[in-house]
């Protein structure tokens, strides 16, 4: 696993340690396996953004404090310039940009997402987190199914759902898509 990863990892096993919870509570309080957790606890696996968030918002850290571990600092405005925001790569199909690493006590996480098309026949990945999401697409066709329901977005189109539901994107005509996704 990348180097990242790994010290994501471990800042999440710290936070769950001074917390004094164990690994098996946690799990179950986050509504995933034993198994999984660990895995993400022990940066075997990449960890979903959803599950970043659901750890962020239990031990009431920025996300920022688990991707980078260095605490967002500014208050009054955040300027990120083009291809600078801070790189999450949490999946191999999906590139997520922080738009807004260093604003503290956002009310939203804005990041640019860019989705590499996969095999032809490719399962979708799919995961949920707290919250509701908008997304408005930039370049290229974008499958999004969300609780069971597919929808295809073009450059200009936009949706908003409740991301607590189980949703997942897929680029189409075998070409990249990206889109601005804002999580609150």
């Amino acid at each position: 696993m990348p180097e990242n990863v790994k010290n994501v990892a471990m800042r999440i096993r710290d936070l769950r340690e001074i917390a004094g919870v164990s690994p098996e509570s946690l799990a179950h309080e986050l509504g995933v396996s034993r198994e999984d957790y660990q895995r993400y606890e022990s940066g075997e696996v990449d960890i979903p953004v959803g599950f970043l968030f659901k750890i962020a918002h239990r031990f009431s850290v920025e996300l920022t404090d688990l991707l980078t571990g260095e605490s967002p600092r500014l208050h009054v405005y955040s300027l990120v310039r083009c291809g600078k925001g801070v790189s999450v790569e949490r999946r191999k199909a999906y590139k997520y940009q922080n738009l807004a690493a260093n604003f503290i006590h956002k009310t939203a996480e804005p990041f640019l997402v860019t989705v590499d098309p996969e095999q032809p026949g490719a399962a979708v990945s799919f995961n949920s987190h707290p919250g509701q999401e908008f997304n408005y697409v930039l370049e290229g066709r974008l499958k999004i199914i969300i609780d069971g329901h597919e929808l295809i977005l073009n450059p200009g189109d936009s949706l908003y759902f409740d991301s607590s539901h189980p949703h997942g994107m897929q680029a189409l005509d075998n070409r990249t898509s990206r889109f601005l996704a804002i999580i609150f």
